[in-house]
């Protein structure tokens, strides 16, 4: 933990998936189609539709995964009735249930991926607003101190930690604490505020009483 400014880092927003995103697996699922459909016989290319629905949940939700996925499948069916029209046969009618098969399980695995992401991101949500609330502001001065100060995780992405730091103008002085617990997460914020709240109450008792921080 390194003391230099005030603030955490800011978090990143996710992006929506744009239309030239969007585009990509649609013009897979035309470009396979019609190298199907103009290809000489005996070199069947449906069954590389699947990577439609793939590449779409890649950056967008189980929604346009499973539209994606249909989109493959009609496409598929589109290739088997042009001629010599191979709908109905036992070999076309094998890769029309595997894509449609694949297709269903990269939509579920997709939208139990964005359910795990949400619950993360709340339990994360919530984590930061303790620490927020644990790690208060300091004020730019504090009796004759000028104090400035930030929160830095050691690790990127990692803000949730036992770090602490906490300055206290009191009538023998002002007084500062660093630390460190050990753990990470809740666990490690509850240590840190129940050391934060040791640290006031003795200086409470040791010198009959503080001011607030920023008095003179």
């Amino acid at each position: 933990m390194r003391l230099l400014g005030q603030g955490f880092a800011p978090r990143q927003c996710s992006l929506h998936p744009s239309v030239a995103l969007l585009a990509v697996p649609l013009g897979l699922i035309l470009a396979i189609t019609l190298a199907d459909v103009f290809s000489p016989r005996g070199v069947p290319l449906g069954p590389l539709l699947v990577v439609a629905p793939a590449i779409t949940a890649s950056f967008a939700g189980p929604v346009l995964t499973g539209v994606m996925g249909v989109a493959a499948v009609v496409a598929l069916f589109a290739i088997g009735l042009t001629p010599p029209n191979l709908l109905g046969s036992m070999y076309f009618d094998s890769q029309i249930i595997s894509l449609l098969v694949v297709s269903m399980i990269v939509t579920v695995f997709r939208y139990v991926q964005g359910r795990r992401s949400r619950e993360l991101t709340q339990v994360r949500t919530v984590s930061e607003a303790a620490q927020c609330a644990l790690l208060r502001p300091l004020p730019y001065r504090i009796g004759p101190l000028r104090v400035a100060s930030v929160y830095l995780a050691a690790q990127e992405q990692s803000l949730i930690g036992g770090d602490l730091y906490a300055a206290v103008r009191t009538s023998c002085g002002t007084r500062l604490i660093i630390g460190d617990v050990m753990g990470k997460g809740l666990t490690a914020i509850g240590d840190a505020a129940l050391l934060l709240g040791a640290f006031r109450g003795l200086l409470e008792t040791e010198c009959g009483g503080w001011v607030c921080a920023g008095q003179a």
